[in-house]
Parts: structure tokens; sequence; C-alpha cells
């Protein structure tokens, strides 16, 4: 990757959008200048407006930039691995941020925090996962363990090796939580049937299952919340 002298048009730039940054936050950005801003230190002596905007281009939003494969935004022009690890490093920070939030209370009475992080975990990832919250009697969150990882439109889980691992854990209740790589997190009929046939392994063992939440880029869906447990 071949680097261009900084103009005084550059400099400019960025000195205002960091300006703006820090008057107005990050929420008053759009997504390909909070890229910008990213990119800034990865960097130093190029105009990175076209490649924030092709990398937006290419994946769809700052969340999904963040979240695609190492190897797809290595297609990007302009990117290079210095600049890939980078990403991963606000990624991962994002990710770590929002499991604060679900670690410091009781998760049904942060019902948000849980939402925002299952999406910030999971969302935008190219196959499906399923992952499982362990709670306490009080509801607080005990573990968080990715059980399996599949192909692009299916996961294999088995119910009695989640109720095994709850009881290690000496939990009380669960959260199931899947992606949908499609982006529709519409539940199907084998997430279903997958659901009741974990509830009905756990339940005579006291165990609760809370949800199960299917998250993708279009939004989430929560079984509890259709009535489908």
């Amino acid at each position: 990757m071949s680097d261009q002298d900084d103009t005084p048009h550059y400099h400019g730039h960025r000195d205002r959008l960091r300006a703006r940054f820090n008057e107005a936050g990050g929420d008053a950005l759009p997504d390909y200048e909070l890229l910008e801003l990213v990119l800034f230190r990865s960097i130093p002596r190029r105009d990175v407006k076209p490649i924030a905007k092709d990398l937006l281009k290419r994946f769809g939003s700052f969340a999904e930039v963040l979240a695609a494969p190492p190897a797809r935004l290595l297609e990007v022009g302009g990117i290079g691995e210095s600049i890939v690890t980078d990403l991963k490093v606000v990624e991962a920070a994002a990710r770590r941020l929002a499991k604060g939030e679900v670690s410091k209370r009781p998760v049904l009475s942060s019902w948000t925090s849980v939402l925002d992080y299952c999406r910030t975990a999971m969302a935008f990832m190219d196959k499906e996962q399923f992952r499982l919250l362990f709670l306490d009697k009080r509801n607080a969150l005990i573990a968080d363990e990715v059980q399996q990882s599949g192909t692009v439109d299916h996961t294999p889980v088995y119910p009695r090796e989640v109720v095994k691992r709850a009881l290690e854990l000496s939990a009380s209740a669960l959260i199931l939580v899947h992606n949908h790589p499609s982006g529709d997190p519409t539940p199907s009929t084998a997430d279903i049937t997958m659901t009741r046939d974990i509830i009905e392994v756990a339940k005579p063992l006291g165990i609760a299952v809370h949800d199960h939440i299917i998250v993708g880029r279009e939004g989430h869906s929560s079984l509890k919340g259709l009535r489908l447990i």
C-alpha cells in the first residue's frame, strides 16, 4: 500500500472531525466519519474517507465493518493487516463494554443491556453460533459461553449437553442466544423445537429457560415475547 503525502486539506479535515467528536460525541457522527476516526490512527498520511466509504458500501454499517471476517476486510483497497487488527481491537472493546453492562446487575432487570450485548457479540457473524447465558438464583450472570459454532445456516445443539453444563456451573436459569447470518431473526421450526426440548430436559432439574433470543442484522426475536415458549 503506497502512501501519499498529507495536504493541508487532509490535516484540516482530520482536525475538524476530531473536534466535532470531542464536542458532540460519537452519536453525532455518521458511520463513515466514525470509521474515518478509527482509520486516522492506522493510516496517517492518506485521505481515508474513500476507504471508509468503500468499507461501508461493502459491509453495510459501522458495526458490520468491525465484525467482518479479516479475509473479507483485506479484499477492500487500502486495507492491510495492521488496519484489520485495529478494527478488531475496536470490535473487541465494544464487546467487552457491552458484556460489562450485562455483568453489573441482575440480567432480567437490565434486559436492554442483554439484547445490546447479544447483538454486539453475534448479530453480524457470517456463521451461526449458539451461546448460553448461565444465571444464578438472583438472575445474575455466572457465565457466558459459546456452546456450538456451525455453518452459515445450521448449528447442532444437544439439549442434554446444555443442561449438563448448567449443572456443572450450578446455574438456576438459562438464556439461549443464537444468530441468523441471513439477517432475518425470525425463529425457524427447528429453533422452536430445540428450545422446547431444552426446556423439557431442564425443568425436572430445577433449571429455568427464561428465553431464547435470535439476533440478526435486521433486529432480534424473543421466543418468549412471541409466546412460542
